[in-house]
């Protein structure tokens, strides 16, 4: 390994380097092609150029390691460095490939590559975090080949084979990751260097058994549905059928069919803003969430028509520049809208949100592919409230048009995590983010004393879950109606505290709160407000304030109920929950929503006059639960 350069001293001080201020400049809005962001093609390429050129100063000498300031990951400083250089490449790879060669990116990652084989970068080992960035070093080989790949000179080339070779009968963690040796041993075997079609087909064979129908994919054994599905399980197969070619044919097919049905659910989980739904783990990779949709138009395997998938991931991108990313440095911050590190995991380090770049894939698409010529056209929360049941995933989608809000209610999601403010949770949606305290109280029930929180979710019918914390089982079923979602709850366990939250709201000023004893409510300065109405059996209502412990901002709030358990016979609990873009009125809400309990039965009638019928208390699989979206009229 090579000496340090000053720019790692200074890294290993905690230094760190002046940089001025970066703006983003963007070319202007083009109202007619883009009438709903404005965004085109001379965008993205003006956002990966700001986002490239922003990370200049923090090279290394050698050119083979970006080394961000900011908190180090669980890896270490040389592979930081590593993931700076690999996931950035990615991005400049695309970029690249869109412009025909840009001379000045091939030049600086041609030759932090070289440097980094020959030496600047730690070996791949079994489970190791370098595989993570190996794969994203051979996908962009891949993509930017003519330019940079194939003006290598033959020793240049063999030290990057050499280092890529780690892969070749390696190990890697049981999830994802194994699509991570699938591409890197892909790329080994499209420029003759030895590899093992074992290997790829056993990665390959692997993610068969994590399917689990409707186009979804578990990121591994167990629940884990989250945003890895559409930028981990189906990006990469379909990067993967890019490299292998004619070879990929007969898996092709079948990539094609899972990821347009997948798109089918995924359009309806971005609000109108382009917000991507706040749930799961590594938010900060944030425009990743574009992936898919992009994936959809390269394999041509995708519902939407393009002007779709144009307004769609223009979308997501203008959202987040509008709220600040990257930052004034031109750098992406561990965080959502800014910096929040409770949002992420011990693996993120300074360069970890750079895999954004998966977002930027659309590049790869023509200029003169429709989806960049033709017109934005307008998706299905542009035109209607949605409800969606995502059996596969155990998902209920509520949206509304009025206010672009995408409400993600959980009902099959645990991620094997229970204390995962990022999983555990009832309900996500795009405006709003759980609070990162030990009470873990929005948008969950939890009961005083109980040695657990919400983890091992048991699916009983759409909409309809149970979990069991300690000696105390918990049961949750949910009825939607425009933007209310009535929650009835059983719980059954010892005498006990019950307080159930509803989502907490955050922002720069301090939300104002009110409550009586039925109901609770906080709002934002921007009029977004969360409600939580008790219907039957809750005796107090009051609001948790916050103080940096949400992604959204500094100032947050909770409203909750609380119930009193005799530790008798189960307890049937119904609440109403409501976030919305506009002003909330809790004591009229609660005349139009009518709740009759019998025994451990549940009727719900709105005021338009839907019913809806809910079972408690039934085994898994006796379908004793409501379809999540309230029947026809009584």
């Amino acid at each position: 390994m090579k000496a340090r350069s000053g720019v790692d001293a200074e890294r290993e001080r905690g230094v760190e380097r002046e940089v001025g201020v970066r703006r983003l400049q963007l070319p202007a809005p083009d109202r007619v092609l883009s009438s709903r962001t404005g965004y085109t093609r001379e965008t993205w390429l003006a956002v990966a150029g700001h986002l490239l050129d922003s990370l200049v100063p923090w090279f290394t000498a050698s050119g083979a390691q970006v080394r961000l300031p900011g908190r180090g990951s669980w890896s270490g400083a040389d592979c930081d460095g590593l993931e700076g250089f690999a996931r950035s490449f990615l991005l400049a790879s695309f970029r690249i490939a869109a412009t025909g060669g840009d001379e000045r990116l091939v030049e600086r990652y041609s030759r932090g590559l070289v440097a980094g084989a020959a030496g600047d970068w730690p070996r791949l080992t079994p489970c190791s975090q370098q595989t993570v960035e190996a794969a994203a070093i051979a996908v962009g080989l891949h993509e930017s080949r003519a330019w940079l790949w194939d003006k290598l000179d033959g020793a240049e080339q063999t030290h990057v084979v050499d280092w890529l070779s780690g892969f070749v009968g390696s190990r890697t963690w049981d999830n994802n990751w194994r699509l991570f040796q699938v591409v890197g041993e892909q790329f080994l075997a499209s420029v003759g260097a030895p590899f093992k079609q074992d290997d790829i087909d056993a990665g390959l064979d692997r993610i068969e058994d994590w399917y689990v129908g409707d186009g979804w994919y578990s990121d591994g054994p167990g629940q884990n549905f989250d945003h890895y599905i559409g930028w981990a399980m189906h990006l990469y197969p379909g990067l993967w059928t890019r490299m292998a070619g004619p070879s990929a044919d007969g898996r092709l097919a079948v990539y094609k069919e899972r990821l347009r049905r997948f798109l089918e659910d995924a359009v309806h989980l971005t609000g109108s803003d382009g917000a991507p739904i706040h749930f799961g783990r590594s938010l900060c990779y944030r425009m990743a969430a574009a992936a898919p949709y992009w994936m959809g138009a390269l394999l041509d395997a995708t519902p939407l028509t393009p002007g779709q998938t144009r307004r769609l991931c223009s979308g997501t991108l203008r959202h987040f520049v509008d709220h600040g990313v990257p930052d004034e440095r031109g750098l992406l911050t561990l965080g959502w809208h800014h910096q929040f590190l409770p949002t992420t995991q011990p693996y993120s380090g300074p360069a970890s949100p750079y895999w954004a770049s998966k977002g930027f894939l659309g590049l790869l698409l023509p200029a003169d592919h429709e989806v960049w010529t033709a017109r934005e056209a307008a998706l299905p929360l542009d035109e209607a409230d949605q409800v969606r049941a995502m059996p596969a995933p155990g998902f209920v989608v509520q949206a509304t048009k009025h206010d672009g809000i995408v409400r993600l209610l959980n009902h099959g999601s645990d991620h094997n995590a229970e204390g995962d403010a990022h999983y555990n949770r009832l309900a996500y949606s795009s405006r709003t983010g759980p609070e990162h305290t030990g009470e873990q109280l929005d948008n969950h029930v939890t009961f005083a004393g109980a040695t657990g929180h919400r983890g091992g979710i048991e699916r009983i019918d759409e909409g309809h879950s149970r979990w069991q914390a300690g000696d105390v089982r918990i049961e949750v079923a949910t009825v939607v109606h425009g933007r209310i979602e009535v929650r009835c709850v059983l719980v059954d366990g010892p005498e006990g505290l019950v307080r159930h939250g509803g989502y907490a709201v955050a922002g720069q000023d301090l939300p104002d709160a009110s409550s009586d004893a039925h109901w609770a409510q906080a709002s934002t300065a921007d009029r977004l407000t969360t409600a939580t109405i008790a219907l039957h059996g809750y005796h107090r209502a009051a609001v948790r304030r916050g103080l940096d412990s949400n992604a959204f901002g500094p100032h947050s709030a909770t409203p909750y109920l609380e119930a009193q358990h005799d530790g008798k016979d189960p307890r049937v609990l119904v609440s109403a929950v409501v976030l919305s873009g506009d002003t909330v009125w809790p004591r009229q809400l609660a005349e139009s929503v009518d709740v009759t309990v019998d025994g451990r039965n549940v009727t719900v009638r709105f005021a338009d006059g839907t019913r809806a019928d809910v079972q408690l208390g039934e085994e898994v699989g006796d379908g004793g639960g409501t379809a999540p979206d309230a029947g026809a009229p009584a």
